[in-house]
C-alpha cells in the first residue's frame, strides 16, 4: 500500500505574516462578505490569532476566551468590540464609495440656436 496522505483544515492565520498581508486579507474579506458580518468577524479572528490572541486581549482589555468566541463564525461581536480589536491590530479602516458615480451631463444655459454662429 502507498503512503496515506493526511490533511488538516485550512487556517488563514498561518499565512498572515506581515501587517500588509493582514490589511489586504481584511480588505478582501470585507469586499467578499456581501454584508455578512460573520465573515468580517472571522477575518478579524484570523488576524488576531496570527498576531497573538493574548497580546490582542491585553491591548483591548477583553478576555482572550471572549475574543475567540466573538471572532468566530458563531460569534456576534458588538461594534465596540470590533473597533477595539481593529485598533489593537493596528489596522485603519477606510471608507470609499461603493460604486463609481456616473458623470453628470453638462446642462445648457442657453438654447442651442442662440449659440449657433450664422
Amino acid at each position: 500500500m502507498g503512503k496515506r496522505e493526511t490533511f488538516r483544515p485550512f487556517d488563514a492565520a498561518e499565512y498572515l505574516k506581515t501587517d500588509e498581508d493582514m490589511a489586504l486579507y481584511l480588505d478582501a474579506m470585507i469586499e467578499e462578505s456581501s454584508g455578512d458580518s460573520r465573515m468580517i468577524a472571522v477575518a478579524l479572528g484570523d488576524i488576531a490569532r496570527a498576531k497573538g490572541m493574548t497580546q490582542i486581549a491585553k491591548k483591548t482589555g477583553l478576555a482572550r476566551e471572549n475574543l475567540y468566541k466573538a471572532l468566530s463564525a458563531d460569534g456576534n461581536p458588538e461594534f465596540s468590540t470590533v473597533m477595539k480589536v481593529i485598533t489593537a491590530l493596528g489596522i485603519k479602516l477606510h471608507a470609499a464609495p461603493a460604486a463609481q458615480a456616473k458623470p453628470r451631463k453638462a446642462t445648457r444655459k442657453r438654447p442651442a440656436r442662440e449659440l449657433a454662429v450664422v
